[in-house]
């Protein structure tokens, strides 16, 4: 009898060493794959998985693209755009993960462009430019007179952020989504109905403290009255003094401010005064009005300093994009795949 329970005791020892180690770090691991394994083949490195069908598809794609200084319009491979863009979008000194959910938001515009019926103001035979008018982008000839003696070791990092997210696209409902960007928050990113007219559902206020590392994270700039009234169109008070800003949105930036009788909205001084950001205070004084801002940018969507700031902190690519842009998914771009020949013909 007691060898039976001795038996049985090695027995349930022996199983628990092999299986709760693995229900535990299951339990308790943070971060999580966000795409099906089931579609996805495992690279050698062992952390990053890539879609091959979406890697075909995406290498039978060329971009349209309006050459605003040469005047011409390029055919260039989707994926080389891409990286032509992220180059040109983020500083390629920022962190892998961070450079990987830039090439993600590069390839989701570049395909909702191309699946759009809207039709857009270029050349024919173009879908987009190489203007911020659309995505700024740069050929390697541009990029190696840019980079000097940093080109190689630049290009390789943006080539293995775009290689590591091959054909990967970011969808809402099955949709490639309006991947929005901008270069440093004031904390939070904006509401899209608070800068744009209407509300999208991914496109919602969230947290961002990384933004703070950012060297354009707070700026200020000093306009004359008469040069404050005459591109806001408004009249100042004769006493010196100037309205404060009191309205704001969720994401702490001007909603709307009165001026004299003109009301207007934290855009509009944005715009028209070329400030960094929405988020703004300001203050009059001997004719002059210095103007503070928090954070560079729309505001709208991800924000490219708290992407990297969160790439230190060790999120990867898809916790980036994820928290950026609410309730997306990542998918491949083969799913699309007829849709984009069609239009492409």
């Amino acid at each position: 009898m007691r060898l039976k329970r001795f038996a049985w005791s090695f027995v349930i020892l022996f199983v628990a060493v092999l299986i709760i180690p693995s229900v535990m770090v299951a339990f308790f691991s943070e971060d999580g794959p966000s795409i099906s394994a089931a579609t996805k083949e495992i690279k050698p490195s062992g952390d990053e998985t890539v879609d091959k069908e979406a890697e075909e598809v995406a290498s039978t794609i060329e971009v349209g693209v309006f050459r605003s200084k040469k005047n011409v319009v390029e055919q260039v491979p989707l994926e080389e755009y891409v990286a032509g863009v992220v180059s040109s979008e983020m500083s390629p000194s920022f962190e892998m993960e961070a450079l990987k959910a830039q090439a993600l938001a590069a390839r989701t515009y570049i395909l909702k462009q191309i699946l759009s019926s809207e039709s857009a103001k270029v050349p024919e035979g173009a879908i987009v430019t190489d203007t911020i008018t659309h995505q700024v982008y740069q050929d390697q000839d541009e990029l190696r007179e840019k980079w000097g003696q940093d080109f190689e070791n630049y290009t390789n990092r943006i080539k293995q952020a775009v290689n590591e997210t091959a054909g990967e696209i970011l969808t809402y409902e099955d949709e490639p989504i309006s991947a929005q960007f901008f270069s440093t928050s004031n904390g939070y990113t904006e509401n899209s109905e608070d800068y744009w007219s209407n509300p999208i559902p991914y496109l919602r206020s969230v947290e961002s403290p990384w933004d703070e590392d950012s060297p354009r994270f707070t700026a200020k700039k000093e306009v004359t009255d008469a040069e404050f009234q005459q591109k806001l169109e408004v009249s100042l008070p004769s006493d010196g003094t100037i309205t404060p800003v009191t309205e704001r949105t969720n994401g702490g930036r001007v909603a709307s401010v009165t001026v004299g009788e003109k009301k207007l909205t934290g855009r509009d001084v944005r715009e028209k005064l070329a400030l960094d950001s929405s988020d703004f205070t300001w203050t009059r004084a001997n004719g002059v009005v210095t103007i503070e801002t928090k954070g560079w940018g729309h505001g709208v969507g991800m924000s490219q300093y708290g992407a990297d700031g969160m790439a230190k902190d060790g999120k990867t690519y898809d916790k980036i994009v994820e928290h950026y842009y609410q309730g997306i998914e990542i998918e491949g771009i083969n799913h699309f795949a007829e849709k984009v020949t069609a239009r492409l013909k």
